[in-house]
């Protein structure tokens, strides 16, 4: 008997017990996914991330107590990389800028249609950003006039000369900075897609980002992209 790959493991932060319940159902009815908790708040975030090392957060912004951008903020403090994605109503400037800003993965709204949540999900593990059409265009915007609001803790500038990049990751962060996924940027390049994660990771690391929104915003800024090849 073939052996099933293992299913993506999701944890769910929403303070609606209604529609946390609701998309619990949806996702573990996935093949491929299956819901391993759930919290109602920031705080409940980071103590899930600590207690069950899930795949994918999948968090509110707006919620009691501690928001989606303080349970973020609690995760990434506290040196834990799971992929976030926002998951909200709310098309606010500051909270998409500081959602991005703390480390969230994507910025998704509640509109969206279940199919096409469950791919942002899968593309979000194959190192994808997903951002609402609707919200997208702000933080293009944003982009363009020389990256986000700096409200709230900045992202570490870089020092050039600590950081300096490769050919290659610069290359690599060009075609991220365009929108290209890592299969994407493996067949314009013809190498492995494993190698491209290898590369992105390295860049990251050097430039102290934590997601490829913040590559984008910092590709822009350096010149290696223009805003106007950024894809929605």
């Amino acid at each position: 008997m073939a052996h099933l790959p293992p299913k993506l493991r999701v944890l769910l932060v929403d303070d609606q017990p209604l529609f946390r319940r609701a998309l619990a159902t949806l996702i573990s009815a996935q093949f491929d996914m299956t819901v391993v908790g759930e919290g109602e708040n920031g705080r409940d975030a980071l103590e899930k991330v600590r207690a069950l090392h899930p795949d994918l957060v999948v968090m509110d912004v707006n919620m009691p107590v501690a928001s989606g951008v303080d349970g973020v903020n609690a995760i990434r403090g506290a040196g834990f990389a799971t992929p976030i994605v926002m998951l909200t109503v709310s098309e606010d400037d500051d909270d998409l800028f500081e959602s991005i800003k703390a480390g969230a993965n994507g910025y998704l709204l509640k509109n969206v249609r279940p199919e096409e949540l469950f791919e942002h999900l899968r593309g979000v593990m194959r190192g994808e950003a997903p951002i609402a059409p609707a919200v997208a265009s702000k933080l293009l915007d944003a982009l363009r006039t020389g990256g986000l609001p700096a409200r709230g803790p900045a992202v570490p500038a870089a020092d050039p000369g600590e950081t300096a990049l490769t050919r290659r990751e610069s290359e690599i962060l060009q075609l991220v900075a365009d929108g290209l996924s890592n299969k994407e940027i493996a067949n314009a390049l013809t190498i492995t897609e494993g190698t491209v994660k290898n590369h992105v990771h390295n860049a990251l690391e050097k430039l102290h980002l934590t997601n490829r929104v913040q590559a984008a915003a910092y590709a822009v800024r350096q010149g290696l992209t223009s805003p106007e090849n950024l894809r929605d």
